[in-house]
């Protein structure tokens, strides 16, 4: 009986300890899942924005790239004042600034002793100016951080290629890196190889890019002498961020802020993060301000909208990226006034999307809750701090948050973000409205990660609910907002199909639509579009969206439209689809493919002789194969007799497939021929959007 007894109570003693343990194992905070991002990672992470620079020897010869034999006489900035980029950095809500410091060309912003191709043979200041040390110092005054991009390929250098040119580019790297104080991110461009001007050799180089580099050593020196910094890459070694596919402004709605340490990287990869990604390398975007790096006088009129530069906001710092905005510095040293105006402009319509947030003071409950709720408690996501968070059991992956306003409350966004000191967690979520006593589903997602923002058409209710559907582990958010930001009018779209038929689309539909056939300004007295509208011939069309209720219009969109092409054909292809590359939609393509190697001509017909002077290539829109690198232009009177009138590359078209205007002296012709030399991947695929030419 004793033994008995005995028994009972030693399972009962178990039993009460076991219990203790998991109600403990609960009340704890959870452990960490998967990687997680170093304090690097996390500082960088939380400047969310910041600025990129480019300024070069390009700037003075309007090239994307240079060529590596620009004369150094040419950089004379007489106006350089990096206060100012520092001033309108600090003022548009950046946290730092990156500064190309050697772009392609091999030129230097510094005065390198490892080259003569640098400031230190400029006649800028006569050669005692050093720009790297000028941002350096702006940026200490302004509180802002410094980085820098140092490209690896050097086309002015007569080592590249040879293993004496990675002695060279560390000992450039490692002046970087010692004489201008605390560098938070180092940058290294992906362009590897190819043409220059190599010290006199005028030759092609290659590389492999896996190899060549010895990355790995090249990180261990940067981390000796900046321990505080990141290194962004999209090489194969992985650096501490990566690339996001595309220089568009926009990462994947899907993004894990995760990738394999070893292996290829696909396109995928990089623009959606891989879920089960054994390294923390969260997603930074880079795009600029103007469609190109560098400074171009005929992209004064292209700089990005506030509109637009919103949808940039929302696709990057809100799908769990940071956001690195590119400002290309005019000839003079400045950044020119319509950047600044545009730049301002999204600071002001960020700062009103998000003044006030409607779950302030609100009530939070939650349908399950880690232990003490005083540690982990649904409130904790929306006390305003980065430090706390709400968390569910260990075995608990499915959830929800409801926040009661008390009273009907309108609102078109939500803002949700991960306590990802533990890891990303969450794999897919929803929101949904109490509207009128029934809930209804506002928004479905994948990934929160950092920060994500989702927006939607304003609605009025009682409540908000944060469903996680699906988690890793349990899930851990640190941060709910909801906000009611201003609606911010898009410039319209405007297209000429190849019969000549115009379409100008708003971005809403609520908008009405005023034009004019001119470059002015146009204002609701103009003429109203009601529908598309024939035209021939040369056309310049500016229109703005407006909205009755408020009186706010649009910024204006501005299309110039040369020859018409409705008498346009293709020459001696059977295949009809090739009439996309004529209809005026920068959506739609088709791409020519041979069985043999490269060259791949095109031949179009202009039904008519007319006097040219350029030419207009704009490739697939929604690929990322078929972008011609390389290519020669030719035109014919009689589809006999050719003529080469221009010929060279399309620089950087892979990561900014752009329009690609190229000039040339005038001439009488009828037909032109296309002729795709080389493919950006080096494949026997030549893909077109729209092909048009420039008449004078």
């Amino acid at each position: 009986m004793i033994i008995h007894m005995m028994k009972y109570w030693l399972c009962g003693v178990a039993f009460f300890l076991c219990s203790i343990s998991n109600n403990y194992a609960q009340k704890k905070a959870p452990d960490p899942y998967g990687p997680v991002p170093t304090e690097n990672q996390m500082r960088w992470q939380e400047m969310k924005y910041y600025a990129f620079v480019h300024f070069s020897l390009n700037t003075y010869t309007d090239q994307s790239w240079g060529f590596g034999n620009e004369d150094v006489k040419l950089f004379n900035p007489l106006k350089l004042d990096c206060r100012q980029w520092a001033r309108i950095c600090r003022d548009a809500g950046m946290k730092g600034i990156i500064l190309t410091v050697k772009h392609h060309c091999g030129f230097c912003l510094w005065p390198s002793k490892y080259t003569e191709y640098s400031v230190k043979n400029a006649p800028w200041k006569n050669g005692h100016g050093d720009v790297v040390r000028e941002l350096a110092d702006a940026c200490r005054e302004y509180g802002l951080k410094l980085g820098i991009y140092l490209s690896p390929w050097d086309r002015n250098s007569p080592d590249y290629g040879k293993p004496e040119y990675i002695t060279y580019f560390r000992n450039q790297l490692t002046e970087l890196l010692t004489n201008y104080g605390p560098i938070f991110e180092v940058w290294f461009d992906g362009a590897n190889g190819g043409s220059g001007y190599y010290g006199g050799a005028n030759e092609t180089r290659t590389i492999d890019r896996t190899t060549y580099y010895d990355w790995q050593n090249t990180y261990k020196l940067i981390r000796r002498l900046q321990p505080d910094c990141v290194i962004w890459n999209d090489g194969g070694d992985r650096a501490d961020l990566r690339w996001v596919g595309t220089e568009g402004g926009l990462v994947g709605e899907t993004n894990w802020s995760l990738l394999n340490a070893k292996g290829e990287v696909e396109w995928n990869m990089l623009h959606h993060g891989l879920e089960n990604g054994d390294s923390w390398v969260p997603a930074e975007v880079n795009t600029s301000i103007r469609p190109e790096w560098f400074y171009h006088p005929h992209e004064d009129g292209q700089v990005k909208t506030v509109p637009q530069l919103m949808e940039t906001y929302y696709n990057s710092i809100g799908r769990n990226g940071t956001l690195l905005l590119n400002f290309p510095i005019m000839p003079n040293g400045l950044i020119h006034p319509n950047d600044e105006k545009a730049a301002l402009g999204l600071a002001r319509a960020v700062k009103e999307a998000f003044a006030v947030n409607l779950v302030a003071n609100k009530k939070a409950s939650a349908t399950n809750v880690r232990g003490n709720a005083n540690e982990f408690g649904p409130d904790k996501s929306i006390d305003n701090s980065n430090d706390t968070y709400w968390a569910t059991d260990d075995d608990v992956t499915n959830a929800s948050l409801t926040i009661d306003f008390g009273k009907p409350t309108t609102f078109n966004r939500f803002l949700v973000q991960e306590y990802i000191r533990l890891g990303q967690r969450v794999k897919a979520f929803t929101v949904e409205a109490l509207v009128d006593g029934h809930w209804m589903q506002l928004a479905k997602a994948t990934t929160i990660g950092y920060k994500r923002i989702l927006r939607f058409p304003a609605i009025k209710a009682t409540a908000v609910r944060l469903n996680i559907t699906g988690s890793k582990s349990c899930p851990v958010i640190s941060n709910i907002g909801i906000y009611n930001a201003p609606q911010i009018l898009a410039a319209p779209s405007i297209t000429r199909n190849q019969s000549g038929e115009v379409t100008i689309t708003p971005a809403d539909m609520e908008s009405v639509i005023y034009y004019t056939l001119a470059s002015g300004q146009p204002t609701s007295k103009s003429k109203k579009y009601t529908g598309p509208f024939p035209s021939e011939g040369k056309l310049e069309i500016s229109a703005i969206a407006y909205e009755p209720a408020t009186g706010k219009s649009s910024p204006v969109s501005r299309e110039k439209f040369d020859i018409s092409r409705k008498n346009w054909r293709i020459v001696g292809l059977a295949d009809e689809k090739a009439n996309l590359i004529l209809d005026g939609n920068p959506s739609t393509a088709w791409h020519q493919s041979k069985n043999e190697k490269m060259p791949i001509d095109l031949v179009l017909d202009l039904g008519g002789e007319q006097k040219l002077c350029g030419f207009k290539y704009l490739p697939d829109q929604g690929n990322t194969t078929g972008a011609i690198a390389k290519y020669q232009f030719f035109v014919s009177t009689d589809n006999t007799e050719w003529k080469l009138v221009d010929e060279g590359e399309f620089p950087n078209i892979k990561n900014n497939p752009l329009w690609q205007t190229r000039s040339f002296t005038p001439i009488n012709a009828r037909y032109i021929k296309l002729r795709a030399v080389r493919e950006v991947n080096g494949n026997n695929d030549a893909g077109y959007a729209e092909v048009d030419v420039i008449t004078k």
